[in-house]
């Protein structure tokens, strides 16, 4: 009986894989220093508003008193006239642009195929891109250029509905292509129609994704300033009514209170409101990674 036995070469290349090491370390080193260079401005900025508006938000009154009757010159009132019409203003935003998102990417996804879908998607990318004063303006020449309407807050819906759409389809189409093959060929195959496997299998799959893309719309709609400073008027009491032509935001108090900036009330108000508006779009984005978290589309 004859063994034959084999033997493996290793064969090693100390410079190549010495070159490759220094080269990861090379870019491990430049990641980190791109890291602290983009924290560096945020924290500053957050440093800077916080320590500057802090003190109001803490008080009471801030969270259920307007400013109404406030001049600048006066300490106190509250910011409640302004959450309330960004608040509003972002849920009819939503009403609008989620229904409209969601189904455009439904089409793209599942029967997007032609001219018609690359124009679609192409539109889409425009939008993308699209600066929100250039939105504004465009609204500002339909509604008070051709139509001669007033400038109201619903106006600013329609500006922020253009802004907020293609987060929504880009967001909700990825989630959608995550969403495994196998389960709507299943779902045919057991004689299912096509729109009931979408809406009964697709589209509870990809939910938590579809959620997270809403939450990042609306925190990116809720800090836009253009928008509001070309459509929608400013007022320091309670309004409700986004066709009465006043509704007050927390960006349009914002630059209500910097065009005071010689009173240092004004100028303590400016930076609460700034904070009040980071809180609330922080909270939209830890609600978005949650959201992520509990559910996450995979294949």
């Amino acid at each position: 009986m004859s063994v034959s036995t084999t033997s493996r070469v290793v064969v090693t290349f100390p410079d190549r894989t010495r070159a490759r090491t220094q080269r990861d370390r090379a870019a491990r080193v430049s990641m980190a220093l791109a890291f602290v260079v983009a924290v560096i401005p945020l924290a500053w900025i957050l440093v800077t508003v916080t320590t500057q508006g802090a003190q109001l938000l803490f008080s009471s009154t801030w969270w259920v008193n307007s400013q109404r009757g406030i001049n600048s010159t006066m300490v106190g009132g509250g910011a409640r006239h302004a959450i309330n019409g960004t608040l509003i203003q972002a849920g009819v935003t939503a009403l609008i642009a989620v229904p409209i998102g969601v189904l455009t990417a439904v089409y793209l996804v599942e029967f997007g195929r032609g001219r018609l879908a690359r124009a679609v998607s192409f539109m889409v990318d425009i939008l993308t891109g699209v600066p929100s004063i250039v939105a504004a303006l465009f609204v500002y020449a339909v509604w008070v250029g051709t139509f001669g309407f007033q400038r109201v807050g619903f106006a600013v819906c329609l500006a922020l509905v253009l802004l907020m759409i293609p987060v929504v389809v880009r967001t909700t189409e990825e989630m959608l292509k995550l969403v495994p093959n196998e389960l709507r060929e299943a779902s045919l195959a057991l004689g299912v129609p096509r729109w009931t496997t979408i809406v009964r299998v697709v589209l509870p799959t990809a939910l938590s994704g579809i959620v997270t893309g809403v939450l990042l719309g609306l925190a990116r709609v809720m800090g836009e300033t253009a928008p509001l400073l070309i459509l929608g008027p400013y007022t320091k009491n309670l309004a409700t009514d986004l066709f009465s032509g006043l509704m007050p935001t927390l960006p349009t108090m914002i630059n209500q209170d910097r065009s005071e900036l010689g009173q240092a009330a004004a100028v303590e108000r400016m930076w609460a409101t700034a904070l009040t508006l980071i809180v609330l779009v922080l909270v939209l984005n830890l609600a978005g990674r949650l959201v992520a978290r509990l559910g996450s589309v995979s294949r």
